[in-house]
């Protein structure tokens, strides 16, 4: 008996144990098509992932991974930054979205992440004023709560709140942005007196987005020709000399030691000529060896807390930044993984076990109508589709981007068809367009059906905008 009693403890433990310590995921939910949070979270636990960054602490995501054990990074959205201000209002927050789950089979709430990236240079300054006291006022009130010891308040950075000066462009240089260097020193002091970690996210993908320029090879793992020489120091990667500038940056604002989480870190896989499968690949074939290994920095050696962005694609997602931003996850819209990996960071890759159930809609698609006339209005209803259904893989570089004219024309339509549930009256486009049940994706070039929503959160709004524009354009044409 004691014997099966052991066999089955050592079962369950290979079970809990199949990430790379520390590992965690990043669960965006921006997506026209939502997966049930019951579905995500049984992929989590179905790949041994025992931690996740959420975006938001929206309540059937927090009820689907309570008693799970799963360690949770709840968030409060940067618009909700400046209602943080005031400590009632922070208060009440931290009691319905932490205190609320902290009981025997609640939510394993372990970080509080204040707003996301407030300080990028795009945002202008928006949240400049109000993310400090925001911070100061959610850790007090866990601390008020009486989990403040458990529970940490941080704010998740860009890297680009660090910098080495251009006289010197090595990462031992490294130093807070100039503009924002005395809140930084700031937000620093205040997380090390609270016992909070510094996080930030760190995209080597950015590094080659738009900058034909930057070494190639530098973005990933596996070594390149001209390591960078920091005073002796090699360095082969660019996450290695990201994470090390803010070490140093840290040091000269006297907090060296200063415990670090990388919130985000990834590569995705469409929506650029380096957004691709085999780059991805090759990317996470690096990372999470190294973090099996410990191996960490040249500056700070072992053990790297991080969070893989992201788990799933969101095809909601502003492309403001680039295509690529809807093409960030290892799993596909609907759960299903892209490509092998090894969480465990073993290299024995394996596909992920991905969604369970899934609903699909009906095998239906919305094509180009080879029989259609006037073809003066292709370009604005292409435009429309595009507007409100996602075509970021048309785009230069991306997977479907050597489709012909009646192709593009196809792909988009279909794209708006499904993100409005197949509505019938969703495939006309004043007659450009006609369903078939004849699947018309190509080799390279996946034409989808949509997953059934689990939160009906389809852009319905937008089909009776269109059915409005093409009343008028039929009235006054």
């Amino acid at each position: 008996m004691e014997k099966n009693w052991l066999l089955r403890w050592v079962l369950v433990v290979g079970v809990m144990c199949w990430c790379v310590e520390g590992l965690g995921v990043n669960w965006g939910t921006q997506a026209t098509h939502k997966l049930p949070p019951d579905t995500v979270v049984q992929m989590l636990k179905d790949n041994g992932i025992q931690k996740v960054k959420l975006f938001d602490a929206d309540d059937s995501t927090m009820n689907a991974l309570a008693g799970t054990g799963i360690e949770v990074m709840v968030a409060i959205p940067n618009n909700q930054l400046a209602e943080m201000n005031d400590y009632g209002r922070a208060k009440q927050w931290v009691k319905k979205n932490v205190t609320r789950y902290n009981f025997n089979g609640g939510v394993n709430v372990k970080y509080v992440a204040v707003g996301n990236e407030p300080f990028l240079k795009s945002y202008n300054n928006s949240f400049l004023n109000v993310t400090l006291p925001a911070l100061q006022n959610i850790q007090n009130a866990l601390n008020e709560a009486g989990i403040g010891d458990t529970v940490k308040a941080t704010v998740p950075l860009n890297a680009d709140v660090y910098q080495s000066p251009e006289s010197n462009p090595v990462p031992s240089a490294g130093i807070f942005r100039p503009d924002i260097s005395g809140l930084m020193t700031q937000i620093v002091q205040f997380l090390s007196k609270n016992s909070a970690p510094f996080t930030v996210n760190i995209y080597p993908f950015l590094s080659l987005y738009g900058n034909d320029d930057f070494p190639f090879n530098y973005a990933f793992f596996d070594g390149v020709d001209n390591p960078i020489n920091d005073n002796g120091t090699p360095y082969t990667n660019v996450f290695d000399a990201n994470f090390d500038t803010l070490v140093a940056a840290l040091k000269s604002v006297g907090y060296g030691d200063m415990p670090i989480l990388v919130g985000e870190v990834g590569w995705p896989t469409e929506g650029d000529k380096n957004a691709n499968v085999g780059n991805a690949l090759r990317f996470y074939n690096g990372l999470l060896p190294r973090l099996a290994a410990n191996k960490g920095t040249p500056r700070r050696p072992g053990r790297i807390e991080v969070y893989l962005f992201g788990l799933i694609d969101e095809d909601a997602k502003s492309i403001a930044p680039g295509n690529f931003e809807r093409h960030w996850g290892i799993f596909r819209y609907d759960g299903q993984p892209k490509f092998p990996m090894d969480l465990s960071g073993q290299n024995q890759n394996k596909f992920l076990t991905g969604a369970q159930n899934v609903k699909y809609l009906a095998p239906r698609w919305c094509m180009f109508n080879p029989d259609a006339k006037d073809l003066s209005r292709l370009p604005d209803n292409i435009n429309y589709a595009c507007t409100f259904g996602d075509c970021t893989a048309l785009g230069y570089g991306s997977s479907c981007n050597n489709l012909d004219a009646n192709g593009n024309a196809s792909y988009a339509f279909n794209m708006y068809f499904q993100v409005q549930n197949q509505n019938p009256m969703a495939c006309n486009f004043q007659g450009l367009a006609k369903l078939t049940t004849d699947n018309i994706s190509t080799p390279a070039c996946n034409f989808i059906i949509q997953i059934v929503s689990s939160s009906g959160s389809s852009l319905m709004p937008s089909l009776v905008a269109f059915l409005f524009v093409t009343l008028v354009v039929i009235l006054f044409s």
